[in-house]
């Protein structure tokens, strides 16, 4: 099951007290406080973690809590530390505080590490309060309780480049025809409910990752459809495929401007991204066709197949080289 959002409560440990003793020692005189330190709480730590892929771990556990630091005691003895908890998450989170909405941390590389909740700081011993004019304090600190907070955790996914198109316009065909990927494909109209990622070799220690983002209809950006829920996975892909489905399509430049309104009025910034127009399901046209839509369309695009593989060259070339200038030189 795919999840991508939920929402969880933390709580790093509570510092150990300190602790009030006195050194009672045959043949040492004037003993004196010798109360030790408490030991600090533990912090909770999220961890981003390349083999997850869905947040489905954390909707049958919210609640996290780190260890509690050890209370100080006699001889000088700190308390131990508590031990931290490290929470493993998918690459792509975004980590909210729900009490605020402020963002805490974007966990986009994978095997990030950070430090959510700082455990409390443990209290002093009475050992610590000894002065010249106080050389038996009766008093100790106690630990300072761990940081609390509730928290949204949102999934978006890394991809190198995404899918975009209207439902059943072969998506997940083309994902499954590039890449080792095993979506639900039929031979019946349905769009795919969960966004799927595979990764395509171009050719040796040379590849990119694909997402396949379920089908978007006019007004996805106000709701409707499968509405907002997964046009957020866009937002990390660094090129957009916009696939058309060439048999079905009546008007292709409709269908493109319905697929980049969308896009804009959900995040302005996507407007701006590098896309490639490719209309797909060729095999399903006479030539004569081919040639009269051809001349129709005043843009670039690449005509593929994604079901018998007419194409594919030729895609998977643009692709490389569109991504290739992006990368710095």
């Amino acid at each position: 099951m795919f999840i991508d959002y939920v929402e969880i409560e933390i709580k790093a440990g509570d510092g150990g007290a300190g602790c009030i003793s006195f050194r009672h020692e045959k043949y040492v005189p004037k003993g004196g406080p010798d109360g030790g330190n408490g030991g600090r709480g533990g912090s909770v730590i999220f961890r981003a973690d390349a083999n997850l892929s869905t947040l489905l771990d954390f909707r049958y556990k919210k609640i996290y809590r780190a260890e509690n630091g050890h209370h100080g005691e006699g001889g000088l003895k700190t308390g131990h530390d508590g031990a931290d908890i490290i929470i493993k998450i998918p690459a792509g989170t975004i980590v909210t505080n729900l009490d605020t909405n402020q963002s805490i941390a974007d966990m986009s590389e994978k095997g990030e590490e950070v430090i959510i909740a700082k455990g409390g700081r443990g209290g002093r011993g009475n050992n610590t309060y000894k002065s010249p004019t106080n050389r038996a304090p009766r008093r100790a600190g106690e630990g300072r309780p761990g940081e609390h907070l509730r928290l949204s955790l949102e999934l978006k996914l890394l991809a190198d480049v995404g899918l975009v198109g209207l439902p059943n316009s072969g998506k997940s065909t083309l994902l499954a025809r590039l890449s080792a990927a095993k979506p639900k494909i039929a031979d019946y109209p349905f769009t795919t409910l969960v966004p799927n990622l595979g990764i395509v070799r171009l050719r040796e220690f040379k590849s990119f990752v694909l997402a396949d983002i379920p089908g978007i209809i006019e007004g996805a950006s106000e709701g409707k459809g499968l509405g907002i829920q997964f046009l957020k996975h866009i937002q990390r892909t660094r090129l957009i495929v916009f696939l058309v489905d060439l048999f079905e399509s009546g008007n292709i430049e409709k269908t493109l401007e319905v697929l980049r309104k969308e896009l804009k009025s959900f995040d302005s910034q996507l407007a701006k991204r590098p896309h490639i127009v490719a209309l797909n399901k060729i095999d399903l046209l006479d030539s004569r066709k081919l040639k009269v839509i051809s001349k129709k369309i005043d843009a670039e695009y690449i005509l593929c197949s994604a079901s018998s593989g007419k194409g594919m060259k030729e895609l998977l070339d643009k692709i490389e080289y569109e991504l290739d200038r992006q990368r710095p030189a």
